[in-house]
């Protein structure tokens, strides 16, 4: 495709993306399917340079301003992700000395929200938790995310794994903490591998892998994933539990859980049962109140962990929304509570930054539940190998930050059944 076609095709996928009525990822998504033409290459300069644009919208805007032309066009420009020289080729001489004259700009003078790039709201509650690393958070939400793999234990040996994406040319490293997980160093295709389609790995942030280890499930118990989704910590407790037992599947859309049908498959587990629930006090939650050993409510959050994949959704979530979520933790944390039998083991987790999502929900669980007692996460990962346990705790939680762990931002705590 030429440059100026290619250009106009960015500037008409900016425009669908900025209407923030659906998740970016969904759009560009949508929008490929729409040109199946388009070579990997060009897809990569498409999506790039909106995410681009998305993590460092506010400073981009405000750089749009001095020049001409439609706005999704300027911001287009001055995002560009793709090749330098198909940029160049695009533009027309008064474009390239606006481009030019915009890269002058000193950034370090700039006010804080250009620097930053996060809503006014979202800072204010970050900056106090974080103090001088409020900064390097920023940074690190504003790079691309890494590549993680969680090695099937069930199918393979991480090893093994690590030696057969070698041989094809895909370096990787131990994660620094899961003892399933391996780094890519490069974000290599994977899914027409062998070793991904015979289920011996899949695609897991090593935060995610954490929180499956939480648990501690064992063989022959029974066990829910509260809010399973498309499964990838599911898979993880069925290879924990050696494929027996039974492992409940549960969550309000069917469309999340039909994507965790053809991962189930490929794993090999015939442990998992995948269950459609209406809500979190569903009669197939009730029938088995105080039935379970573990229970992972990994629940609804805003997401704001995930900024590094998902940089919409700074832009996309509200100080109300927030609010409502933590309505609907509450009451889906009380109701998971009841399925536990004495003994058992609960953890509660979010993708979420905002410690209104996340100590303050484990927090109030606590005082409002005296038969449940809180279970220090770092004692947790200590007997499950993981290599530093304490540094990736906080008080009695699990905290894990982009900027110090090179994973999601994730939130989890425990507490065991009287």
């Amino acid at each position: 495709m030429n440059p100026k076609a290619l250009l106009d095709l960015a500037v008409d996928l900016l425009r669908e993306v900025l209407r923030f009525e659906i998740p970016a990822d969904a759009v560009v998504s949508a929008f490929f399917r729409q040109y199946r033409t388009l070579g990997s290459r060009e897809r990569h300069a498409l999506a790039e340079t909106v995410y681009a644009l998305l993590r460092e919208r506010l400073l981009w805007q405000n750089m749009a301003q001095s020049g001409f032309g439609p706005l999704e066009r300027r911001l287009v420009i001055l995002a560009w992700a793709g090749q330098e020289a198909f940029l160049r080729a695009a533009l027309t001489p008064d474009e390239l000395r606006w481009l030019e004259s915009t890269r002058d700009m000193d950034r370090s003078t700039l006010p804080e929200r250009l620097r930053h790039n996060l809503p006014d709201w979202l800072a204010q509650a970050l900056k106090p938790a974080l103090g001088d690393d409020f900064w390097p958070l920023v940074e690190s939400l504003n790079r691309p995310a890494g590549l993680d793999l969680r090695v099937n234990t069930q199918k393979a040996k991480r090893e093994d794994i690590q030696a057969t994406l070698a041989a094809a040319g895909i370096e990787t490293h131990p994660t620094p903490h899961s003892p399933w997980g391996l780094r890519t160093v490069s974000k290599p295709a994977l899914y027409k591998m062998d070793c991904f389609v015979s289920g011996q790995i899949e695609v897991q942030d090593e935060g995610s892998q954490l929180l499956a280890l939480l648990t501690e499930a064992k063989r022959s118990e029974m066990v829910v994933d509260f809010c399973a989704g498309a499964g990838g910590k599911t898979l993880a407790l069925g290879a924990m539990m050696r494929n027996t037992g039974r492992l409940y599947a549960f969550d309000v859309s069917a469309y999340r859980l039909d994507a965790l049908k053809p991962r189930l498959a490929r794993s090999g587990l015939s442990n998992v049962y995948p269950a459609g629930i209406s809500h979190e006090r569903d009669e197939r939650v009730k029938r088995l109140s105080g039935k379970i050993d573990r229970v992972l409510v990994d629940a609804p959050c805003s997401g704001l962990g995930t900024l590094r994949r998902n940089p919409d959704m700074k832009w996309r979530q509200s100080p109300a929304a927030v609010e409502e979520l933590v309505l609907k933790q509450k009451a889906i944390l009380h109701s998971a509570a009841r399925l536990l039998k004495p003994g058992g083991r609960l953890v509660y987790a979010t993708c979420s930054l905002l410690t209104a999502e996340n100590e303050d929900v484990a927090r109030a669980f606590t005082a409002e539940h005296d038969e449940f007692t809180v279970v220090p996460v770092a004692d947790i990962l200590t007997r499950q190998k993981v290599a530093a346990a304490a540094d990736l705790c906080q008080d009695e939680f699990l905290r894990l930050w982009p900027h110090r762990h090179g994973t999601d931002g994730f939130f989890a705590a425990a507490w065991e059944r009287r």
